[in-house]
């Protein structure tokens, strides 16, 4: 009879625990489907601008499924170069940046997508911009006076294209 009891006993003891912890799930606040973090950059694109030592480019006119999730101006990178990054989640959930440099070009292609080959060329907007193959991202570059701008990221080249028709 008793070893009847040890085992009644057990399963209601597992009962029990089951049902706090059931309750402790229930209570603790769990993350939705998006938990990347969005940033306003409008802000920072205005000031970015004013230090800028070159026509400093933001986006204007993007739709609201372009989530921004990083943003950053350095007036001098270690090698003394002023540097511009803006990064985003596209409407498909692709990764896109604005990295904007006086550097030279190739410089930044190698920091920004890194072992980048020419893909050819594609007009944006009426210019002209040169697109770039590497091993994990893709990008969009053009040159404008002292500053080179490159559209980069995991996303394909048509979304890259929008980020790039809304540089102003």
């Amino acid at each position: 009879m008793r070893g009847r009891q040890t085992v009644r006993d057990m399963i209601l003891s597992m009962l029990a625990i089951g049902v706090v912890a059931a309750g402790v799930y229930l209570l603790i606040p769990h993350a939705s489907g998006d938990t990347v973090g969005a940033v306003d950059y409008r802000s920072a694109v205005a000031s970015a601008k004013r230090g800028a030592p070159y026509p400093l480019l933001g986006p204007t006119g993007l739709a609201a499924d372009w989530k921004a999730t990083s943003v950053e101006y350095s007036p001098k990178d270690q090698k003394g170069y002023a540097v511009w990054h803006l990064g985003f989640v596209t409407p498909s959930g692709q990764y896109a940046a604005i990295e904007q440099s006086n550097a030279a070009r190739d410089d930044v292609l190698a920091t920004t997508v890194p072992g980048g080959k020419p893909d050819g060329d594609t007009t944006v907007a009426g210019q002209d911009w040169h697109r770039y193959q590497g091993t994990h991202y893709r990008a969009l570059t053009v040159q404008t006076g002292s500053a080179t701008t490159v559209v980069t990221g995991t996303a394909s080249y048509e979304e890259l294209a929008q980020l790039a028709q809304a540089l102003k």
